[in-house]
């Protein structure tokens, strides 16, 4: 049976989303803002909240101050290498766990879950030793290896939902025209998959795009930086140039809000077909 939303609830309903609206947007507001006062301006009192006059001065200062050309081209090189290495290996793993039966599946799993509720920065030490005698220390392609095998096991969990709702009947027909299992996989399951994909490979990029602790460990080099290890670079210990940060952090939001804007379509649909089976 289903029951009518009185006006007060709705009313109630309507104020709550508003309020949270307003909370989650504000430091986003008020980055943005801050990013196009004048230096001088920053530490104004009292608070502005909207420039009397709007400046690009910290924009142009970031980018004579710093590398940060060359942060955000890492950034990219290092997300998306790693996003489509990791997007492509949890692929062919979460078919095996869909399709395939066989001892430890269970446990597998339960691992995979596991890694996730652990904080990174507890592997931190241990990693740095490991690398350091790999010789991958400051080296953007150790940070690309490492940001792969975070991302594996959420997007191999993430995509055998999404395996688990495309019937065994498609692969198997493909099968019977003369389809190996791998060509099934690729040329019939795949393109039916597209919108779990996309929607795979942006979680894994927004994840490598914003990680810090990893990078700020393995990364010693200005040129190698990736961006948020170089925002932390704005932080000293006696002074936080907010100016630059704030213009860094809009230029660093803009690239992911893009991604998300063009592929919107594909993640609702993504997360609710994996959403419905498990």
């Amino acid at each position: 049976m289903i029951t009518r939303e009185t006006p007060l609830a709705r009313a109630i309903r309507i104020a709550f989303l508003a309020l949270w609206l307003v909370i989650t947007l504000f430091p986003l507001y008020w980055i943005a803002v801050t990013s196009f006062k004048s230096p001088g301006s920053v530490f104004s009192y009292p608070l502005t909240y909207w420039p009397k006059v709007f400046s690009l001065e910290n924009y142009a200062g970031l980018f004579a101050k710093s590398q940060f050309g060359v942060y955000v081209a890492n950034s990219l090189v290092v997300s998306i290498s790693a996003a489509l290495v990791a997007t492509l290996i949890s692929l062919l793993s979460a078919y095996v766990l869909a399709r395939f039966e066989f001892r430890s599946k269970g446990a597998l799993l339960m691992g995979f879950l596991v890694t996730q509720m652990i904080p990174s920065f507890i592997a931190l030490g241990p990693l740095y030793l490991m690398f350091t005698s790999l010789g991958l220390v400051d080296n953007r392609f150790g940070l690309t290896l490492i940001y792969i095998a975070v991302c594996i096991p959420f997007c191999t969990v993430m995509l055998r939902g999404f395996f688990a709702n495309v019937p065994d009947a498609l692969e198997e027909a493909a099968m019977i025209d003369g389809c190996s299992r791998v060509g099934a996989l690729f040329r019939v399951l795949v393109p039916v998959m597209k919108p779990g994909i996309v929607a795979a490979f942006i979680f894994n990029f927004v994840n490598c795009w914003n990680e810090l602790f990893l990078s700020v460990t393995l990364i010693n080099s200005d040129g190698k930086k990736t961006i948020p290890t170089a925002l932390n670079g704005f932080i000293s210990s006696y002074n936080i140039d907010w100016g630059s940060m704030s213009a860094a952090a809009v230029l660093t939001i803009v690239p992911t809000m893009v991604l998300f804007a063009f592929a919107s379509r594909y993640i609702v649909q993504g997360l609710t077909a994996g959403a419905v089976k498990g």
